[in-house]
């Protein structure tokens, strides 16, 4: 994470880092949230308590993935498989993510599927599908 703006989420930086490098030249800046306009709608299909399942905006992305680091520190995120449809307006993204559950020191690995649809070279749409057992063992596994 190279913008100390985004220092607030640097716990995240292998997704950001993922989600840059799968987007490639199809998108304009160097930072996950400098692909995020305020118009950008995050859509996440499954429940995890505290995560909204609609975001919409810069700001608002960026306040809730402050909560989530607060919560998860991520070590890697690997396993990238990018489908780029639509001429590039569309790319679906395969990935994983791994690390930590600060609460209890108990180990998070999940795997996540994501729609995203660009317009000017901006993120203007997420649709987020994960596997949400996976996430629902590792937020809800005794401390270690």
């Amino acid at each position: 994470m190279t913008n100390p703006k985004y220092a607030a989420c640097a716990a995240a930086s292998p997704y950001f880092d993922l989600v840059r490098r799968a987007l490639g030249d199809l998108v304009d800046g160097d930072h996950f949230f400098d692909i995020i306009t305020d118009g950008t709608i995050y859509e996440v299909l499954y429940d995890v308590p505290g995560w909204p399942s609609v975001i919409q905006g810069r700001t608002d992305l960026m306040a809730a993935f402050r909560g989530y680091v607060d919560n998860i520190a991520l070590q890697t995120a690997d396993q990238l498989i990018v489908h780029k449809t639509d001429d590039g307006r569309v790319v679906v993204i395969e990935y994983e993510v791994h690390g930590t559950i600060l609460a209890s020191g108990v180990k998070y690995n999940n795997r996540f599927c994501s729609i995203i649809r660009l317009e000017d070279r901006k993120i203007m749409r997420w649709r987020d599908y994960m596997d949400s057992l996976a996430a629902w063992k590792a937020l809800t596994a005794p401390a270690r």
